[in-house]
């Protein structure tokens, strides 16, 4: 039923719930998997008269580090139980967008991702990339949640 299926992971809980999730389905289709990890990309912050900046070069140099010990970790638990798997590190910074495109270029018919399920003032201040994906996915979306 699903050829290939794409994990978003974040490194918290939730997104290894998600990853055990994917992991099931791979199993139950023998799909492969794409797992991608999106992280925002370098920007200054401005505190009234005050700028907090982290030089480029080190934070990106930070994040992919970050990503790639994150993306091996999952690959393994795939490649551990036999299924195919392809890591993606994209920064953006509107991660639902990073993570449709590469459900598009990487040809799923799957998203599974976690959600921390924000509503209210919580989800209007802090958006829900999950809930962005589902508007703007164009294959089925598996929402996990606790």
């Amino acid at each position: 039923m699903y050829k290939t299926v794409l994990v978003a992971i974040d490194g918290s809980e939730l997104s290894e719930l998600a990853q055990n999730h994917a992991l099931a389905l791979a199993k139950a289709f023998g799909s492969r998997v794409v797992v991608v990890h999106v992280t925002p990309p370098w920007s200054s912050l401005v505190v009234g008269d005050a700028v907090v900046m982290y030089p480029p070069a080190d934070y990106d140099l930070t994040m992919e580090k970050s990503a790639q010990k994150l993306l091996a970790k999952s690959a393994e638990v795939f490649k551990s139980a036999g299924i195919d798997v392809e890591t993606v590190h994209n920064t953006d910074p509107q991660a639902h967008k990073a993570i449709v495109e590469t459900a598009k270029d990487k040809g799923c018919d799957l998203i599974v991702m976690g959600s921390h399920g924000r509503h209210g003032l919580a989800g209007l201040m802090l958006g829900s990339v999950a809930t962005k994906v589902v508007t703007h996915a164009h294959v089925p979306v598996l929402i996990v949640r606790t």
